[in-house]
C-alpha cells in the first residue's frame, strides 16, 4: 500500500489495499492512525476525489465501518 498526503485540515494521509478492502488514515492532530475494515473500492475513490476528504471522512466512513487504532 502506498499512503497519499491529503490537502486537508483533519487527514495527514491515506492509504488503501484493495485486497482486503482496509483503508488507513492518518490524522493530522495527533499523528495517530485508524484502519477501517471492509471498505468498498468505490468508496475509497469517492474519499479520494472528494473536495473535502474530512467531510467525506465523518459523513460516509467513520461511524459506517468498523476500525481501530494502529498507531
Amino acid at each position: 500500500m502506498e499512503r497519499i498526503p491529503i490537502n486537508s485540515s483533519m487527514i495527514a494521509s491515506i492509504q488503501y489495499d484493495p485486497s482486503n478492502g482496509t483503508l488507513e488514515v492518518e490524522f493530522k492532530k495527533d499523528g495517530v492512525i485508524w484502519q477501517y475494515y471492509d471498505v468498498p473500492e468505490n468508496v475509497w475513490h469517492e474519499f479520494q476525489s472528494a473536495s473535502s476528504q474530512g467531510k467525506y471522512f465523518l459523513a460516509n466512513i467513520r461511524d459506517r465501518f468498523g476500525g481501530s487504532k494502529v498507531g
